[in-house]
């Protein structure tokens, strides 16, 4: 979510192509002033991924031998686990980012930042 990594980048204030006139300039001034401003439909979106778990580095690392396509006896080799240590990552990731399978937890993982193909 584009929203989600612009506040880890340290932004105060979110505008959406939709907002009228006058609730941009009521942003850029609150913003302005040091406030914070995100509208509400964002708001609900940031609020459904805030309290997720966090994916380890090493299961990034692995999610991130997935993306390429590569299978656990693959990706296994790359760190040097065993392919039941990228078994054993794979479920927790899956749990984490309450995905179906590996496909939808490269996807998610995309939309959320946690890392760009």
């Amino acid at each position: 979510m584009q929203a989600l990594r612009a506040f880890r980048a340290g932004a105060h204030g979110y505008l959406l192509k939709s907002m009228l006139r006058r609730e941009l300039v009521d942003t850029i001034r609150t913003v302005h002033a040091g406030g914070r401003r995100v509208p509400a439909e964002i708001a609900d979106s940031l609020t459904a991924h805030v309290a997720d778990e966090s994916l380890s580095s090493r299961e990034v690392e692995v999610l991130r031998e997935v993306a390429g396509g590569n299978a656990n006896k693959r990706v296994a080799r790359n760190p040097g686990i065993a392919e039941e240590t990228v078994k054993a990552h794979m479920k927790s990731i899956l749990a984490k980012l309450r995905a179906n399978d590996r496909t939808h937890a490269v996807t998610i993982a995309i939309k959320r930042g946690i890392f760009d193909l």
